[in-house]
């Protein structure tokens, strides 16, 4: 039986199943004789042919932030020439529909590429238990304490007006 995957480091055939090469690393391409006969490989399939596998594992982290869609867009190419893969989120507190391509971005990795990628685009971690948006409820208590005063006294307004409405 033919394979129809080969390594394009060290030529060695693989099954269909598998993605990358187990001795070198690198992603499997198409035997001459089949790639013949197949169509163009497609824009995402040519994207992920790039990705290495070492830098594929674990959760997605924050790397970087972009000030809008194609500030983003520029970033992820840059990693992935890198081969490192990557996903753009739009950040949180930022309220723009969908649709349009204004506002702040988030450019996520998987934890094994976060070093590789800080690296490529020149960034450094962010301090350890710091927030950039504390809005997972790690707000500090002066915020809180501020946001409870705000709301009793829209509370007070809101009954106050219901007050000289009812009883003139």
């Amino acid at each position: 039986m033919s394979e129809a995957l080969i390594c394009s480091t060290c030529a060695t055939p693989h099954a269909l199943s598998e993605r990358f090469c187990p001795d070198c690393g690198m992603p499997l391409v198409h035997s001459p004789a089949v790639a013949a006969a197949a169509p163009a490989p497609t824009s995402a399939q040519v994207r992920a042919r790039k990705v290495q596998a070492r830098y594929a594992d674990g959760p997605l982290v924050r790397i970087a932030a972009a000030r809008h869609q194609s500030e983003a867009e520029f970033l992820q190419g840059l990693l992935l020439e890198e081969g490192i893969p990557s996903m753009l989120r739009r950040s949180g507190g930022f309220d723009v529909p969908d649709f349009l391509a204004a506002g702040p971005r988030d450019v996520l990795v998987p934890q094994s590429g976060a070093l590789a990628a800080r690296e490529a685009l020149g960034t450094t971690a962010p301090p350890v238990g710091s927030a950039a948006l504390p809005l997972n409820g790690n707000a500090r208590p002066w915020v809180r304490a501020l946001a409870a005063a705000l709301a009793v006294l829209v509370i007070a307004f809101v009954a106050a007006g219901v007050m000289a409405a009812v009883w003139p």
